[in-house]
């Protein structure tokens, strides 16, 4: 094979349009059946043996629905759609696959499945970048009318429309399930999270630790200096949790002044050892709006989930004690 089947274009606006497919959440996504009704729309439409929706990753395109085809994704360098994605206000319709000197050789036209036909309509989101294509594929040559073509871009908007209606779902979803002062996972989504960690060491053994986390202090900060110099205070507090917690972990606010952390695969000894660093994090002075500094501390309590027969509530029954004995003993302290 000759190096032009290597030689892949690539957009002027590569960065910005990678930037906008990723910004679906798409990739790597399950199956979906508004996506699978459209391709199966479309080979039915077109009477081909095979259609797809694929978004173009920087080296792969990536099947978000295939119809007659057994691959999950194609390496960018042999796929067709590497070409539909250079021209957004265009399709591609290369009508003998085998005649024309970009693909005469491609592998998918020499080889099995040995193609002959393509046509493809770019998804080109509101911006005008090139996210993707839905294609069809065949394995002779075949005209491609301008009804077929006028069909094939309808496809494609209403492609799009299922995009931006699952980008917007996944929006509202994650706005539902975050605190919106701080930015972090809200109670809703700290308990899914814990119940799926709780599932996930049921099937496997895997240990984790919990961290119940209380404010020492706020309340008094809060009644001296009002409620927005609060709301600065509780935005620094999760500023500086998320910067000791690991990415694997999760993080959220559950309450007024109250945080809680899954450790995943965490053991006893790293649970105290998270609570050391995040006591010294949150204690150190907090600068408040106008001058001048608050300082809170912390109370942690400490869980760990090894026996799948626990329910969720007595896990966190038992943190929520470790929580008030923390607090207490540090009243005795003072």
């Amino acid at each position: 094979m000759g190096n032009e089947i290597m030689q892949c274009p690539i957009p002027e606006n590569e960065a910005q349009r990678l930037e906008a497919v990723r910004s679906y959440e798409i990739l790597d996504s399950s199956p979906e059946v508004d996506f699978d009704a459209l391709t199966r729309v479309a080979a039915f439409a077109f009477d081909a043996p095979a259609a797809v929706v694929g978004l173009m990753d920087s080296d792969r395109l990536w099947f978000k629905s295939h119809f007659g085809l057994d691959v999950p994704q194609l390496d960018r360098q042999i796929a067709f759609c590497a070409h539909a994605v250079m021209k957004p206000n265009e399709l591609l319709v290369i009508e003998d696959l085998a005649e024309d000197t970009r693909f005469s050789r491609n592998p998918l036209v020499v080889n099995a499945p040995n193609l002959r036909f393509y046509a493809g309509a770019p998804l080109v989101d509101h911006k005008g970048y090139a996210l993707g294509t839905i294609a069809v594929v065949d394995v002779k040559p075949r005209k491609f009318s301008e009804t077929q073509r006028h069909v094939l871009r309808d496809l494609s908007k209403l492609v799009m429309t299922a995009l931006d209606n699952r980008r917007r779902a996944l929006l509202l979803s994650r706005m539902a399930r975050t605190d919106h002062l701080t930015g972090l996972a809200n109670r809703a989504d700290f308990d899914d999270v814990l119940s799926s960690q709780m599932a996930h060491t049921a099937r496997t053994g895997e240990t984790f630790a919990l961290l119940y986390m209380d404010l020492d202090g706020f309340k008094m900060a809060n009644d001296h200096f009002g409620h927005a110099t609060g709301d600065e205070v509780l935005r620094e507090v999760a500023r500086r949790l998320s910067q000791q917690v690991r990415e694997q972990d999760a993080l959220a606010r559950i309450g007024g002044d109250e945080f809680g952390v899954v450790i995943r695969g965490g053991t006893l000894e790293s649970a105290q050892m998270l609570a050391k660093r995040i006591d010294h994090a949150v204690s150190a002075p907090i600068g408040i709006p106008g001058g001048g500094q608050v300082s809170i501390g912390i109370s942690i309590g400490i869980a760990t989930y090894c026996d799948s027969s626990e329910p969720h509530l007595a896990l966190l029954e038992r943190a929520d004690r470790e929580l008030y004995q923390a607090k207490r003993v540090k009243r005795e302290r003072n």
